[in-house]
């Protein structure tokens, strides 16, 4: 049987993560918090966050910012996209 949790950023009861997807404190507040398809959210804006401001992840200052948006996208009312971006086929 699924582990379920409510979701915070669907705000439904939804299928939880297997594992926390990311060390320490945060990592456990994900997993106890966000549902997979929030999950699969994050990964998308997040390379859209890599590809649009060209971000290499090795990078600690680059790290930093990656963190900083992931805890806004879950627990600090979202995440925001570049001014510039255009979604493909507009």
């Amino acid at each position: 049987m699924a582990r379920m949790v409510k979701c915070v950023l669907l705000g439904v009861e939804a299928e939880g993560l297997d594992y926390a997807p990311y060390p320490g404190e945060l990592g456990q507040r994900i997993y106890e918090n966000v549902s997979k398809e929030a999950w699969q959210r994050w990964l998308k804006h997040q390379t859209m966050l890599l590809n649009e401001y060209r971000l290499t992840p090795i990078e600690p200052k680059a790290r930093k910012f990656l963190v900083q948006e992931m805890e806004k996208f879950f627990f600090g009312g979202g995440s925001d996209k570049p001014a510039e971006f255009k979604p493909e086929g507009e």
